[in-house]
């Protein structure tokens, strides 16, 4: 039996933290959390100087880094994706495509089988696909190709789900579209969670999505329609059904320029962390120089964009193109600019998007059963290890730490 033991830090568990605590891991499994130092006989030690030992970060929605993206057509990618994230607090990732053809579509499913065996060799496990896409407004489609945006028809996504059996996990789309309501419907009956995204639906409409099974919206502020004037009314829109449906989740990406400080204490103070999903929403510059130009989606049919004031814009500079941050940075931005207490940004950032997935009765906590997804991390969110199924895929016990 391996057994490993962190201790000399501060465990930060869903209910407390721990000063002066020790995880003991067994087979990849928690098996012990407490306070002390105890003797745990042929055990490896891992000794964490003092910061905190958290449960690893889980990005729900994330479209690359390191200068890969999941939907270049390559195994690398996916893998390359995992160790660049991996170095930054993430555990589990849930790929995530963008707009685009059905033909590309189905390449990335066959590729994601070929990865999903390996990931969390090197770097993060992935927890299943996330389909951004291609059912989505034009009127709120950000940086989403205009070129692939159609309505869902039960003939194109019944082929998509058939193909991609067993390996998608979420598919988000606008409620407001034809046919979306029997769409989520059947995403329910699959098992696949239906989210809101890239939307101008009014209020009520919103209402009914949840009611027909949508339970996550993303990005949330981002892309998605809000109180408009109408004949001298005020009518609300999605962002407002969000607030007010209290068993909905939100995303948030945490680079603290998408959503801004005040908005980031705005909702947390409305939705809490046990409804807010931090994520990176990150494309392939994540980790990367700023300082030049990246492709959003596939180099062979995306879309050119510019890293400018620590974020990516599309060319024209009329929308944001995804992020370029990591889980690390995501925390430190709710914790820093949110002003948040620090376990309540970890939570985001790990049992908050485990539970809106339905993994969290084996991920996004540090409690004895759960899987040994672990970072440990210093006072300013900076990662010097990561830990995923008790098996250190970045950082060492030497000398690590920034």
């Amino acid at each position: 039996m391996k057994r490993t033991k962190i201790f000399n830090g501060t465990v930060i568990t869903p209910h407390r933290t721990i000063a002066d605590g020790y995880v003991v891991i067994e087979n990849g499994k928690i098996a012990e959390v407490g306070a002390g130092n105890v003797e745990v006989p042929d055990c490896e030690e891992i000794d964490a100087g003092g910061r905190y030992i958290s449960p690893g970060f889980i990005d729900i929605h994330t479209h690359g880094a390191g200068g890969y993206d999941f939907m270049d057509g390559t195994v690398e990618a996916f893998l390359g994706t995992a160790r660049m994230h991996a170095r930054h607090g993430a555990t589990t990732l849930y790929p995530t495509t963008l707009t685009s053809t059905t033909e590309l579509l189905e390449e990335t499913f066959d590729l994601y089988r070929q990865a999903a065996g390996l990931g969390g060799v090197d770097g993060a496990g992935f927890g299943g696909l996330h389909l951004e896409g291609p059912y989505f407004s034009r009127e709120n489609k950000g940086a989403q190709d205009p070129r692939y945006l159609r309505n869902p028809e039960p003939k194109e996504y019944m082929r998509l789900l058939e193909r991609g059996e067993g390996l998608i996990a979420r598919w988000s789309l606008a409620p407001e579209l034809d046919g979306a309501f029997a769409f989520g419907r059947e995403l329910v009956r699959r098992g696949i969670i239906p989210a809101v995204a890239h939307t101008a639906a009014r209020y009520e409409q919103v209402v009914e999505a949840y009611e027909n099974g949508f339970r996550l919206m993303v990005h949330f502020f981002s892309c998605m329609s809000t109180i408009t004037r109408q004949n001298g009314h005020r009518v609300a829109g999605a962002l407002e059904a969000g607030y007010a449906l209290e068993g909905m989740d939100v995303e948030i990406i945490g680079d603290g320029i998408h959503v801004y400080p005040p908005l980031l204490k705005l909702i947390h103070k409305i939705k809490g962390a046990d409804h807010i999903a931090l994520v990176s929403d990150s494309m392939r510059a994540a980790g990367m120089p700023e300082d030049r130009q990246y492709m959003l989606g596939s180099l062979k049919d995306g879309q050119l964009v510019r890293i400018e004031e620590g974020v990516a814009k599309l060319m024209d500079g009329s929308a944001f193109a995804s992020s370029i941050v990591t889980m690390d940075r995501c925390v430190r931005t709710m914790y820093r600019l949110g002003e948040v207490p620090l376990a309540d940004a970890v939570k985001m950032a790990s049992l908050t998007p485990a539970r809106a997935m339905g993994v969290a009765s084996s991920k996004g906590s540090i409690a004895p059963g759960m899987d040994a997804d672990i970072v440990l991390f210093d006072g300013e969110v900076r990662v010097g290890l990561t830990m995923v199924g008790g098996k250190v895929v970045f950082g060492g016990v030497v000398g690590w730490g920034g």
